[in-house]
Formats: structure tokens, sequence, C-alpha cells
């Protein structure tokens, strides 16, 4: 195996679509790191989970685990914090995101329609998620004829909070690309929501994780399967709690990364992972 690179950041995000946390230290499962997407927000007209690609100021919003607390705390932009169990704070996230909402918990052994598309839309579904990618004129979308029938009828994979896959891998060679492309943009790592940063060794250049797929990591006392790439949609351009929108992220994403920072990925073999530990690719 080569030494890739050692684990900078890792991220979780309590609740789909908001804001997360940076945490030292995590176990990989099959369901991804520890405490991520354990809770959604349901529009309660559409009856559908929803995510920030539909409901961008979620963003707005982060979600954290107290020491000792099973139930995640939500900070809104107010600077409130409440917990998910609130009732309140449905009210709250309605008036946010300008739909009538509640937030729900992962529950083991839940039948199918739970996680079901709403398909009562003007547009259809496909046409509402061919939106949420903010292409402008001439730029092309991510290539959708190939995905897998049950994508019509499922808005996540059923079971679980996840649209496509438990984790998400970015590299800072990504990071220190696009930011040489475009140096005024804002390239917060925090627009891409990844699970696992990794810093990079120097002899790591350009989008490295692209040329992963299909490949295995081994991380700690983890290994992860590098499965597809993750084509970019507008939710990276919107404003989160520390740092605005900014447009010029996608369109230099678009123009000069084929669409794509950085790899879904899905743990082969479950165990402990810290920062600081190397990370190798076969």
């Amino acid at each position: 195996m080569r030494l890739v690179g050692t684990i900078k950041e890792i991220w979780r995000y309590p609740v789909k679509g908001m804001g997360g946390e940076r945490v030292g230290s995590s176990r990989l499962t099959d369901v991804g790191v520890d405490g991520d997407r354990e809770w959604a927000v349901r529009d309660v007209l559409r009856d559908e989970i929803q995510s920030c690609k539909f409901r961008p100021d979620l963003l707005r919003c982060t979600a954290s685990h107290e020491p000792g607390s099973t139930v995640p705390l939500v900070e809104l932009p107010t600077g409130e914090r409440l917990s998910c169990n609130d009732p309140g704070l449905g009210e709250r996230l309605s008036a946010l995101v300008g739909h009538a909402s509640r937030l729900e918990p992962l529950q083991s052994n839940e039948g199918l329609d739970r996680f079901r598309r709403y398909h009562g839309g003007a547009n259809g579904w496909l046409d509402e998620l061919k939106a949420t990618f903010d292409r402008e004129e001439g730029e092309p979308l991510p290539d959708l004829d190939g995905l897998p029938p049950s994508v019509a009828d499922f808005v996540v994979s059923p079971g679980t909070f996840f649209l496509v896959a438990p984790l998400h891998i970015v590299t800072t060679a990504s990071l220190e690309r696009l930011a040489q492309l475009r140096e005024e943009a804002d390239w917060d790592v925090r627009r891409f929501r990844p699970n696992l940063v990794i810093e990079t060794t120097a002899d790591f250049a350009g989008f490295p994780e692209q040329e992963w797929i299909g490949r295995t990591l081994r991380l700690g006392g983890a290994t992860v399967k590098c499965t597809a790439p993750a084509p970019r949609c507008g939710a990276i351009t919107r404003a989160q709690r520390d740092f605005g929108a900014d447009t010029r992220v996608l369109r230099t994403v678009v123009r000069h990364a084929e669409q794509n920072v950085g790899v879904y990925g899905q743990t082969a073999q479950a165990g402990l992972v810290q920062r600081g530990e190397q990370v190798w690719c076969d």
C-alpha cells in the first residue's frame, strides 16, 4: 500500500442538512462516522425528508452533541440552542426555511414509506433534482442517466438519512488546487461537508482522490472503499454560520474539476480512526 497522507479532520453532521462538528476520533461502521445523520428535517406537507439541496437555510444551523448526551443540540442563526427533542425547534425551523417542518430521529426497523420521495410537484422529481445543481447556461449537469431505479422512489437510501453513501472524503490537495484556480473565492472546507479530510503528502497535486475510486483506504483501525465521485450542487455556494454565499466556488468546480470535489466511500472494515493517523491506499 502507498502512504497518501494523514487524517486532518473528522466531521459528523448529527442532523441531515445542517452544519456539523469536528471530532478528534470516531469509530467508522457500515453507517459511517458515529453520530452522523441521526436526525433529519421532514417537510410536513410533502411528507418528505429534506436536505440542504432543497432547504439551503438549514446550513445556517449547526448540530452538535454535548458530552454525555445522546440527543443533539441545534444552534439556530439567532444563537439560540435547542435540543432536537424540544417541540419548539420544529416551529423555529419552519419559520427559517419557509415550510412547515418537524425534526425526527432515525429509528431501527422502519418501513420504507418514511424514506419515499415526494411525487406531487408540478415539475417532477427529476427536474426538481436537476434544479438544485444551479448550473449556468452552457454548464453541464452530472450524468444522471445512470441513477439506480430506487432514486425515483426514495429521497435517501432506505433505512438511512444518507443520499448516496455514508462517508465523504476530501483531500487538502483538491482544496489547494481549487484555491490556486480562483484565489478570491472562499474555499472553506465546510462548504463540502466531508466526513474525512485527508492531508495529502507533498507528492500529490490536483484532485488525487478521483484516482482512488474503486480502491481501498486504510486509516487507523478501519478500511474504506472509495466508491464514486462527488458531483457538486448549489449547496456549496450557500451561506453558513461563519461565512457568506459565494457562487464563484461552484463555477470553478464545474469548469476546472469536472464538477467533482471529493469521493464517496463505504466502510469495508469497521474500526477506530483518529486525527493525525496515517492513510494508506492500495
